[in-house]
């Protein structure tokens, strides 16, 4: 496993800092994916993160993450 970049992170900036250093819109179960393989947030029961999971976050947060072609974009 690679290091993480920064544990300390929420899941909606972990998803953010994803799609930056990615540079493009992703679907929640690649999402998903890229922070737990980075380990980007880091669940208190220590669990992977779910597609269900990011997509939650994706509805709480319509400010931030924009729905496009069946992947999710930032709006900002």
């Amino acid at each position: 496993m690679n290091e993480p970049l920064e544990p300390s992170l929420k899941l909606h900036e972990a998803m953010i800092l994803a799609m930056t250093i990615e540079g493009r819109g992703m679907t929640t179960d690649k999402l998903a994916s890229y922070i737990n393989e980075h380990q980007l947030y880091i669940r208190k029961d220590g669990q992977p993160v779910t597609s269900e999971q990011v997509y939650a976050v994706t509805c709480r947060y319509r400010n931030i993450f924009i729905k496009e072609g069946g992947r999710f974009l930032l709006s900002m």
